[in-house]
């Protein structure tokens, strides 16, 4: 079994979450070695919250749970990314939407485009891109 090294940024490991079966990527937050050792034992993610500086398990209050499908290591072992299906009614962001990650700060000139609601990727498509144009504009 592989090991994490939660060493290198004060004990916590970055944890990206992606949909199981569109691949979106949902948020990202940050796994202790309890964190890590409880998403394992039941099957839920669960985070490191660094401001309240406790565990939390995404969605143990709106129902909205992330059960996990399957997790990787990376090559370094200290990044996971969890394949997850988001439980309830699909909102994972705090925000309300679906994702935490639904604005668009720059896009290359040669970037597939996005669907009209900025997200990311949207699934059912031949390449995997999204339908739409993106703007190539840099917000600050």
């Amino acid at each position: 079994m592989t090991t994490i090294d939660f060493s290198k940024f004060h004990g916590l490991v970055p944890a990206v979450v992606q949909d199981t079966a569109t691949r979106d990527v949902l948020m990202v937050g940050f796994m202790n070695q309890e964190a890590w050792d409880v998403t394992r034992r039941t099957g839920f993610v669960t985070f490191f919250s660094r401001t309240r500086n406790t565990l939390w398990t995404k969605g143990e209050t709106s129902g909205n749970k992330l059960q996990v499908g399957r997790i990787w290591i990376d090559c370094d072992e200290d990044t996971i990314l969890v394949e997850a299906t988001c439980l309830g009614d699909g909102v994972v962001c705090h925000t309300g939407t679906r994702t935490c990650f639904h604005e668009l700060s720059l896009a290359a000139p040669d970037a597939p485009p996005v669907d009209p609601a900025g997200q990311p990727h949207v699934s059912g498509t031949a390449s995997g891109t999204a339908s739409g144009t993106a703007s190539g504009t840099v917000r600050s």
